[in-house]
């Protein structure tokens, strides 16, 4: 399972545990306000509650939380970056250290400083570093980065944060052209030592990190963050993957929680193939909501109007199985072709805002009239992070190393994909196979899991700001409903709309609740929703 959020004008966004990277573009909603009564969900039973850590540090982590951050500039103007150390495992710290990058943008006043706001855009395997300079810290309102120092931290195993590694070039090239359809024996057998050979390469050149890199580990680091940084408590905004690291730092550190928002929540009660199942309803959600758009417009190529959101997800699905046969021309430098595993990935790429159907149209077209893949095949490299060099960032590596450390498996086996098959296609009858065989990935991973399906309750915590968008692909609306349920001090605010997450999308009506609750400690009513106009 995968979740990040990216700046709408870059591209980005996105939550598979196999898949790729999150993705969205700009697109302004216009959005009226409305206030309602919760309609939280309970998470499911079973599920054992995050204890919180001793409020006293220990005396073997007292150097850490010492340390205080030599800034230099970096990147753009006004931008100062530092490295801090945490233990590699925090059980022995004498087993040594690792260096996490930090970057700030100091508050721009006027008004009273209010500390530091830590952002994160999600993962696991977004670089907060990267998000920072490139959106956060030039692109957050005014008046909120006018009150507070802006700060990121890429967690360990990300960016510059000690990266993880695995494949790299056109090994990771084979690797996302994989077919997660396999129609035989063959291929199933294919698709399983493509797994095994990414899984082995981790295990190569990141054998010392692999088994200290899970979300608990990154929430402490944050903790150490905090103190360097002088702030009593954290005031933090999360969103996809980062809402789980951000709900884990509140569980473990309730006392320590300032103003904590989480945006596209994910439910950490949830075990794995349950949580891969619920994205893919999500993502059908999301195409069926693309497809009522996309017959009402002129370019469509799956269907006019009039035609159902089933025809049209059949007509994708045909198309599918032609690249399946015979991959089609994509321009690309390196020769890759087209071929159905691309193509799902660009289009799955584009589910992430509305802002990108026009786009993910005219790539359909190209390919179906044309046979020219470039579209869909720029969309699928944005969703991997691959240069125009063949040059892949670190995200699909830290991806896999946090999520298989994180929780077992979905599945152990391919004859457990195949039993699963029909109640993913359920949940999703255009992108259900696939997501079951990519499900598959944490299956041979070269070090055991370390955690479980956790609720948490962050019980004596300030209160936290959960937010959900009703038609979210990658973190479902359910999802943000069942955080905000098992949370003590949890608030659920809802936007009403399309795309991934929802701070900063547009909506006025969102973006006034975060920012009167960022500057002034004062949470939406619970249960208010924002309407798309």
């Amino acid at each position: 399972m995968y979740t990040r959020r990216r700046p709408r004008s870059s591209r980005a966004h996105r939550s598979l545990r196999a898949y790729g990277t999150l993705f969205t573009v700009a697109g302004l909603l216009v959005s009226a306000c409305s206030t309602g009564s919760s309609t939280n969900s309970a998470s499911p039973a079973g599920s054992v509650a995050l204890r919180a850590l001793p409020e006293a540090t220990p005396s073997a982590l007292a150097p850490y939380y010492g340390q205080r951050p030599t800034w230099r500039a970096c990147g753009a103007s006004d931008f100062e970056c530092s490295t801090l150390k945490a233990p590699l495992d925090y059980a022995e710290p004498a087993k040594g250290d690792i260096r996490l990058a930090v970057a700030r943008k100091k508050a721009t006043g006027p008004g009273k400083r209010l500390g530091s706001l830590l952002v994160n855009p999600g993962g696991p395997g977004g670089s907060a570093v990267d998000y920072l300079q490139s959106y956060a810290g030039i692109g957050y309102p005014a008046k909120v980065r006018a009150r507070y120092d802006m700060v990121a931290v890429d967690p360990r195993g990300v960016a510059r944060s000690e990266p993880v590694e695995c494949l790299t070039g056109r090994r990771m090239d084979a690797y996302t052209q994989t077919d997660t359809t396999p129609d035989n024996a063959r291929e199933t057998g294919e698709l399983v030592d493509a797994f095994k050979e990414f899984a082995a390469a981790c295990g190569e050149h990141s054998a010392r990190l692999l088994r200290h890199v899970s979300t608990g580990e990154a929430a402490r680091d944050m903790d150490l963050v905090r103190a360097a940084l002088g702030d009593k408590k954290l005031t933090y905004v999360g969103a996809s993957y980062g809402t789980l690291l951000g709900a884990t730092y509140a569980g473990l550190y309730p006392d320590r929680v300032g103003r904590l928002v989480l945006d596209g929540a994910m439910d950490p009660s949830l075990p794995a193939r349950k949580m891969n199942q619920d994205q893919t309803a999500g993502f059908e959600t999301a195409f069926r909501s693309f497809a009522k758009d996309c017959v009402h417009e002129s370019d469509c190529p799956l269907g006019g109007a009039g035609t159902s959101p089933e025809q049209v997800g059949e007509n994708l699905k045909a198309f599918f199985r032609q690249l399946d046969s015979a991959p089609i021309d994509a321009g690309d430098a390196d020769g890759r072709k087209l071929g159905e595993a691309l193509a799902t990935t660009g289009v799955i790429a584009a589910m992430y805002d509305e802002g990108a159907w026009p786009q993910l149209r005219e790539a359909l077209t190209t390919a179906m009239k044309d046979e020219d893949g470039a579209g869909l095949l720029g969309l699928s490299d944005s969703y991997y992070e691959r240069d125009a060099d063949g040059r892949y960032a670190n995200l699909m590596s830290a991806n896999a190393a946090v999520n298989c450390l994180d929780l077992p498996a979905a599945f152990a086996s391919p004859e457990e994909v195949e039993n699963g098959i029909p109640d993913f296609e359920k949940a999703s009858p255009v992108f259900g196979e696939g997501l079951a065989w990519a499900s598959l990935n944490c299956a041979y991973w070269p070090v055991k899991p370390i955690g479980e399906p956790r609720s948490i309750q962050a019980k004596g915590s300030a209160p936290i700001v959960v937010v959900g968008t009703t038609r979210d692909p990658a973190t479902p609306y359910s999802w943000a409903r069942a955080l905000a349920a098992q949370l003590s001090s949890g608030t659920l605010l809802t936007y009403d709309g399309d795309g991934h997450t929802a701070y900063g999308r547009g909506s006025a009506c969102i973006d006034s609740a975060i920012n009167r609750y960022l500057l002034e400690g004062t949470p939406p009513q619970n249960g208010k929703r924002c309407s798309a106009t």
